[in-house]
């Protein structure tokens, strides 16, 4: 009998620590200040892009805003104070340190809004179904079932080298070196890169990626104008995000005339200090920083018309109104 209940009393521990544990992560996921987020240091004004131009805007995370010559493409969308769990009214994750540097409200028509892989980060359900009226979803193959029954159209599932064209504008899944499961049991997801191109210009996006020679080589080959590449979360996610140093390498061995730096200081979502993924970007760029395009959320990169031989480009950053 005795033995009996300590079996039980053994099983009775296990549960409460399992629920203990439960409960940690959750007050865990939903840490961090009660303020409201910190205003963008710049905004983006879709509104004056010319149909002439290539317009990249960073409008925080991986969230980027595209106006390529006329076809408006949004990158994994995420615009609310929390990214993750969604029970009802509560999100349960990380908050923003920074606003969006534009609202659903203030984008441009859409023409297709593209995601890489299914990390709440990434594929953000209320973002989603903000700018369901896209008449086109590209996301990687697998992951249809989590954006089934949002509103949109058209959905495109792509795997590593298959391709689709919105407008005259083609897009290209690539391979990235990370992972795609939204829920840990999910080992089947895909996750993408994307190459898109027009007219002798073509832009990599790859926000989240490890080290990877693999897909330097790949945008060699397609002769990449500008690279879309992530500097954060690198620690301790090494092994699935790039450090800054190695952000930098890669760029490099990419032959990308232009680099704009996505993934950081929006969410925390590694240990690294604000500030210094783009401190050691710099850093490792050294004399050649003024190839780091973007610096601040919220800012733009614009190649002009005909200027796609050079691949120089301009970056505007408009003050964001203080609150």
């Amino acid at each position: 009998m005795d033995r009996v209940r300590g079996m039980s009393s053994e099983r009775g521990a296990e549960r409460s620590g399992w629920g203990v544990g439960v409960w940690v992560a959750l007050l865990s996921a939903c840490s961090g200040t009660f303020r409201a987020p910190l205003p963008p240091p710049a905004k983006p004004r879709p509104q004056a892009w010319s149909s002439v131009d290539l317009n990249i805007a960073t409008l925080g995370h991986a969230t980027v805003l595209i106006g390529f010559y006329g076809t408006n493409l949004l990158v994994d969308p995420a615009f609310f104070d929390r990214i993750g769990l969604s029970i009802g009214p509560l999100t349960i994750g990380p908050k923003r340190l920074v606003r969006a540097a534009l609202g659903p409200e203030e984008l441009p028509r859409l023409d297709a809004v593209l995601l890489s892989h299914a990390h709440m980060d990434h594929i953000d359900l209320p973002s989603l179904r903000a700018v369901h009226e896209a008449p086109l979803l590209v996301t990687a193959e697998r992951t249809r079932d989590v954006v089934d029954g949002l509103g949109f159209a058209n959905i495109a599932e792509l795997r590593w080298g298959e391709r689709v064209t919105v407008g005259d504008v083609t897009i290209e899944a690539v391979e990235v070196n990370h992972w795609g499961r939204r829920w840990p049991w999910e080992r089947w997801r895909g996750y993408n890169g994307y190459l898109l191109s027009r007219g002798g210009v073509t832009v990599l996006f790859a926000s989240d990626t490890a080290y990877s020679a693999e897909l330097a080589r790949a945008a060699r080959d397609h002769h990449v104008t500008v690279a879309i590449l992530g500097i954060g979360a690198y620690d301790p996610w090494i092994w699935n995000h790039v450090s800054p140093e190695q952000a930098w390498q890669m760029f490099q061995q990419s032959g990308a005339r232009a680099l704009i730096p996505v993934h950081w200081d929006t969410f925390r979502l590694g240990k690294e200090p604000i500030g210094e993924a783009m401190s050691r970007l710099l850093a490792a760029a050294g004399p050649s920083a003024s190839r780091v395009v973007i610096r601040q959320i919220g800012e733009t990169w614009t190649l002009r018309g005909g200027s796609s031989a050079s691949g120089e480009g301009e970056s505007t950053a408009v003050t964001s109104p203080s609150p």
